[in-house]
């Protein structure tokens, strides 16, 4: 036979703190067995990246500097197609390159670009049908940070991976620009994620907070 003290307010409430302590636990551990494997899975994926040779580069248009880069960077992977995103005309684009010595059959020229979002939207698909799996991502360092976010989202949609190559800002005259606003990020990065579930870019939104 219980007694009166099992009965009490205090022992309910003991009993209670202690079945709330258990049920707590045992979402912990369910947590714990959800995330785990994302987390090694995630980590995983990161170092295969890491150690991925991509097979192409990826240039975004928006200066003569990063064409001068891309076509130096071009030669030391001689063996890697090259896709300009919205570039100069084709024929500075073309000598650039031309007189860097690498050849002109490599390069893809693309003009259908209006933004950085547009920049990935309008070529993913082309990247995708040639089989490419991994690209080089080569714009300016104070640009990288919106372009690594938006390329990550969409060229991820098609299971394309990025490594990032930034073109320094500064010169002997300039010191480097500073990053771009994270506001700008965010902003595009939500256009990005627009695009993969919808395919519109969000170009009402491409001039705000200026692009």
């Amino acid at each position: 036979m219980r007694s009166r003290s099992e009965f009490s307010p205090e022992s309910k409430s003991i009993s209670r703190q202690r079945s709330t302590k258990r049920g707590r636990s045992r979402r912990s551990s369910l947590w714990l067995w959800v995330a785990l494997p994302l987390v090694i899975w995630f980590g995983v994926r990161a170092v295969q990246i890491h150690f991925e040779q991509p097979d192409a580069i990826l240039m975004l248009g928006g200066s003569k500097d990063r064409e001068q880069f891309t076509a130096k960077f071009a030669r030391q992977h001689p063996d890697l197609p090259i896709w300009i995103s919205s570039g100069t005309p084709r024929e500075y684009t073309e000598w650039v390159f031309s007189e860097a010595g690498v050849d002109l059959e490599r390069l893809n020229l693309d003009y259908q670009a209006v933004d950085t979002v547009t920049n990935f939207t309008t070529l993913v698909d082309q990247l995708q049908q040639r089989g490419v799996r991994s690209v080089y991502l080569v714009t300016s360092d104070y640009h990288m940070q919106r372009a690594r976010v938006i390329g990550e989202i969409v060229l991820g949609s098609r299971g394309i991976h990025l490594k990032t190559v930034s073109v320094p800002s500064a010169t002997e005259s300039e010191p480097a620009r500073e990053p771009e606003p994270f506001i700008k990020v965010l902003r595009d990065g939500g256009r990005a994620i627009l695009w993969v579930t919808t395919g519109h870019t969000g170009s009402t939104l491409a001039h705000w907070k200026d692009e």
